[in-house]
């Protein structure tokens, strides 16, 4: 049942990847009216929202877009950076919308970044220790109960983006829709592209408590 449980999420996770890519890959073919860049936009939607401390910048990669609300950098790949598509204006108004909550202390994400120094402790050693307790879980359980402790913590950390990311994205779909950076026809697929990259953060949240859950039970198990 849990190998099938397993497989079911792998596949649903795959399928939300790769429908994110194929929205992206195709929206980004639909061109943005005035056909302002993704580096423009994120840089109106800063100023829009008084914010004048944080940079704009371009980062390699592909689909590598993020806020890193330490120094303060809206890092965009090169495809958004200098995007002049409805995809390239969605993510980086979705990277802006964090930027936003991050200037008015949204608490999801300052409970986020909170969490950050201990779920990079937990990334780091969470994997060993579980091996190594189901290994030794008939000498030593309480070493599997210490990895179910830090593999709990990277589960919150994936249940708490999630209210961050829908958040980011409904502040981005506002600003785009009522500063006319997208227009009725484009809007709904800057909706879509967000929509898409959302099922993404569900997906892994899933698969995150799911795997806990089994962890846990074969802990219990053992006791029993």
């Amino acid at each position: 049942m849990y190998i099938l449980l397993f497989v079911a999420i792998a596949l649903v996770s795959f399928i939300a990847s790769k429908n994110v890519e194929s929205k992206f890959k195709a929206f980004s073919k639909i061109p943005m009216n005035g056909g302002m860049t993704g580096r423009e936009v994120a840089e109106k939607m800063l100023y829009d929202n008084d914010i004048h401390n944080v940079t704009v910048q371009e980062v390699n990669g592909r689909l590598t877009d993020h806020y890193n609300p330490v120094d303060r950098t809206l890092n965009l790949s090169h495809d958004v950076y200098h995007g002049t598509s409805v995809a390239a204006a969605a993510v980086a108004a979705h990277e802006c919308g964090h930027a936003v909550q991050h200037a008015t202390d949204y608490a999801w994400l300052s409970m986020r970044s909170m969490m950050v120094p201990a779920v990079n402790f937990s990334n780091r050693w969470v994997s060993i220790v579980l091996l190594a307790g189901i290994l030794l879980i008939q000498k030593l359980p309480q070493l599997l109960l210490a990895g179910i402790i830090l593999f709990a913590l990277t589960t919150l950390f994936s249940i708490v983006t999630l209210p961050v990311e829908v958040n980011a994205s409904k502040r981005a779909l506002i600003w785009l829709n009522t500063h006319n950076v997208t227009s009725a026809d484009t809007h709904p697929y800057a909706e879509k592209a967000l929509r898409a990259a959302a099922y993404t953060y569900f997906v892994a949240a899933i698969s995150s408590l799911a795997t806990l859950v089994y962890y846990v039970l074969i802990y219990l198990g053992n006791r029993d």
